[in-house]
């Protein structure tokens, strides 16, 4: 699934995207609350910016991923590979940030 499949998909009600592949994808900007995204491959994308509030990240490769002033609130990261993620101004109120696990 590309990035711009998942926008519509995400666009038209869809919320489950557990396992997809999303590495290197441009996703900054997008709004992707209440998304599944559990043991996703999100290596090396962007997501710069982007509305991730209440999604489900556990066991989530988001390695190398940019996450500069996304919005993390109430995620679950749970278990997630965050190695060399750039989280710079994120907001993780009430977030399960997952790198104490």
């Amino acid at each position: 699934m590309t990035a711009e499949e998942l926008l519509a998909a995400y666009t038209s009600g869809e919320r489950n995207f557990s396992e997809a592949d999303f590495s290197e994808a441009d996703l900054s900007g997008a709004d992707l609350s209440d998304a599944d995204l559990s043991r996703a491959n999100l290596n090396g994308v962007n997501l710069s910016g982007a509305n991730l509030s209440r999604a489900d990240l556990r066991v989530a490769n988001l390695s190398k991923a940019n996450l500069q002033v996304a919005d993390l609130q109430v995620a679950d990261l749970s278990e997630a590979d965050l190695n060399g993620a750039d989280f710079s101004q994120a907001d993780f109120n009430g977030a399960n940030p997952g790198w104490y696990r």
